[in-house]
């Protein structure tokens, strides 16, 4: 394999986690601007609706982020005070942070180190009298065991509450991940596999849990702007409980329906540079990404590597490196028990998560996706090897 010399003139700035927006994005997005709706309207429902078929469930309750998205799950499913929620330490803090939103504990856990997701035997040990849920994380785009992790909460009656901001279209033996879930939420952050700035969903089956975190999302009122304002007539309205501004706009909702019309198109792109990095970085001092079993349709949102302790360089001064290259990289993550609000609230010992706090400190991700040209990823590998002593590839 050849590589691109990273000796040559400079180029432009390969962004990790660029979104690829389209012409559709920007027409639908124009359209809105020359209706005048611009808040949470029809595109927002329609946009609801797109994702509810896509991961095969009745409700789906869009806001403006993942963690509003969480937020309203656990308080629509009556998490509160003095409850805990069994979280893995290897995720972003707002999985976290949500939990300690509603007054209950996060108790974290380890993770697997091929799948990085919590493991069921963890759950198992975690649970105490207090539980009241369990919040799996899919990182980066790898599925946990959820048939698993779904008996151990029937048998405890304990609710299911899923992360899955990675993994919109991940799979288990063919079965959307929002089947096994209370709720199931999903980001569209800019960096996400499907892209509308910031905003989130929350799904589920359950029509009461719906309506609850609808009324939540937007003030705790019982009737939305759109409903309020529209041709059908002014509609007055009632405040029923003490909710959030936490409601998606449909110049956000613009972006995502023409980004979910490409999502298993840009997997597909992704599923290509994630096998030409593993090809093209085998034999550097990196750990790989693992093969998830055959039952398990990965995401691929993330591409994340290694460094192992024989490179020649630690994975901060790597991703320095890749920076001075005109590289982005990316951390996922530091692990949410080593941050200091946590480490001083829950006093957590590293060796209590051998696993997590591993890959937090050895944990690199690559610029990944339909962002990404073929010559970027080219110039990512070239300065991989370059730093890690392969420059010039075979």
């Amino acid at each position: 394999m050849t590589f691109l010399s990273v000796a040559d003139p400079p180029q432009s700035y390969i962004v990790f986690g660029k979104p690829d927006i389209r012409q559709p994005e920007i027409d639908e997005v124009l359209d809105s601007l020359r209706s005048g709706w611009l808040g949470t309207g029809p595109k927002v429902a329609a946009f609801e609706r797109a994702i509810a078929q896509y991961v095969g469930v009745e409700h789906a309750v869009a806001t403006n982020s993942c963690t509003a998205a969480l937020h309203v799950a656990l308080l629509a499913l009556g998490i509160g005070p003095d409850d805990e929620v069994i979280v893995p330490t290897l995720t972003f803090c707002a999985t976290a942070n949500v939990v300690l939103h509603v007054g209950a504990r996060p108790v974290f856990v380890d993770v697997d180190p091929a799948s990085q997701c919590l493991t069921p035997d963890a759950v198992e040990a975690a649970i105490t009298p207090r539980t009241k849920a369990v919040m799996p994380v899919h990182f980066a785009g790898w599925p946990a065991d959820l048939p698993t992790l779904r008996r151990i909460t029937d048998r405890h009656r304990l609710k299911l509450v899923q992360d899955a901001a990675h993994c919109l279209e991940g799979r288990i033996d063919g079965i959307p991940l929002s089947r096994y879930g209370d709720v199931t939420c999903f980001s569209f952050y800019s960096t996400k596999n499907v892209v509308t700035g910031e905003g989130g969903m929350a799904v589920t089956n359950d029509h009461t849990v719906a309506s609850r975190m609808r009324v939540l999302g937007l003030h705790g009122i019982d009737a939305d702007a759109w409903k309020r304002f529209s041709s059908a007539g002014y509609r007055h309205y009632s405040c029923i409980a003490p909710g959030f501004k936490y409601n998606m706009m449909d110049l956000q909702a613009a972006l995502g329906l023409h980004q979910l019309a490409r999502v298993d198109q840009s997997l597909r792109l992704r599923e290509t540079q994630w096998a030409r990095y593993q090809d093209a970085l085998n034999g550097l001092p990196l750990d790989l990404p693992a093969a998830p079993p055959a039952s398990v349709w990965h995401a691929r949102h993330l591409y994340t590597i290694r460094v192992r302790p024989d490179a020649p360089v630690r994975r901060d001064a790597l991703m320095s490196a890749l920076h001075d290259r005109g590289i982005g990289t990316g951390v996922h993550y530091v692990p949410v028990h080593e941050h200091p609000y946590y480490r001083e609230l829950l006093r957590g010992r590293d060796e209590a998560y051998p696993a997590a706090s591993a890959i937090g400190r050895e944990t690199c991700s690559l610029p990944l996706g339909p962002g990404l040209r073929d010559d970027e990823q080219a110039r990512v590998i070239a300065a991989l090897h370059e730093v890690l002593g392969g420059a010039g590839g075979s």
